[in-house]
């Protein structure tokens, strides 16, 4: 595979116990069928994402293969958000990685040209309110889903980190780590994790004191100290046990709150019904 990358470094598999030794090397994946993900044995941590999944999908006729991922899913405060990415098969950003491993000002400069490059992308935002109201990981699905029927092309498959979309009636590949695995998806992760930011530090502006624009929505000690002087902002989850049973300060009553719901109508969920089931 010629644009295929390697990772150099070698990881041991854990101790199991005598049940998972029967059953196999499985993590968790709640969104996915049973709630577990089986890891097959030649699946190794890895740093530099590449095009191997991709191109079983291509050579089986999947012509348009996005990458979802998400960020957020544990803040205390701001949206969950995921991204969708299809790229062209000749074309691998340089020091392209998971989002979480990468410094800011590398993740910008491959925002930047990862949208001038792709074939489609697309943004999705789920906020706290709804957070609240549907818990974070029936959100963090509403968002993955939203961000595959936003795409502007129709995708053939899915690429996807540890979950699945049962609303989504499109061939869908589920992987451990995909964000390291899988180039479409460490893509996504950056164009997730750079929008989520810039929300962040305009949210910074708006409720001062907690240090959004540092600490991102987690909880950071910062974050928890204003917290306690200021109370909770409209964007904060409040069924997060950080912020449950805490008040919600009147200080922040006429503040603007775009993203406490969905981002756009959820008029978008219609449309994805072909392809396979989930993997």
């Amino acid at each position: 595979m010629r644009d295929a990358r390697r990772s150099r470094g070698s990881v041991r598999d854990p101790v199991l116990s005598p049940s998972a030794a029967r059953r196999g090397l499985t993590v968790s994946a709640p969104g996915s069928v049973g709630g577990r993900l089986e890891i097959a044995p030649w699946h190794r941590a890895r740093l530099d994402p590449d095009f191997a999944e991709e191109r079983i999908l291509w050579s089986r006729g999947y012509r348009h293969v996005a990458g979802i991922d998400e960020v957020g899913r544990g803040c205390l405060a701001g949206p969950v958000t995921s991204a969708a990415v299809i790229l062209p098969p000749d074309w691998l950003p340089r020091g392209l990685r998971d989002s979480k491993l990468m410094k800011p000002e590398d993740r910008r400069r491959l925002d930047v040209e990862i949208r001038e490059h792709a074939i489609a992308w697309s943004i999705a935002f789920v906020g706290s309110e709804l957070i609240d109201r549907i818990n974070i990981l029936q959100a963090t699905l509403l968002a993955s889903t939203l961000a595959a029927a936003r795409l502007p092309i129709r995708p053939d498959a899915l690429l996807l980190d540890a979950v699945s979309l049962p609303e989504v009636r499109v061939h869908q590949r589920v992987l451990v780590s995909a964000d390291r695995l899988c180039a479409s998806v460490a893509a996504a992760s950056v164009i997730a994790k750079v929008a989520r930011d810039r929300l962040m530090a305009e949210y910074d502006a708006t409720y001062p004191g907690y240090d959004l624009a540092g600490n991102k929505g987690y909880a950071a000690p910062e974050h928890r100290a204003g917290i306690d002087l200021l109370g909770l902002t409209p964007i904060h989850r409040l069924s997060f046990a950080p912020c449950r049973n805490r008040r919600q300060m009147a200080l922040w009553e006429d503040a603007s709150t775009d993203a406490t719901g969905i981002s756009e109508d959820a008029d978008d969920l219609v449309g994805l019904d072909i392809g396979d089931p989930v993997d």
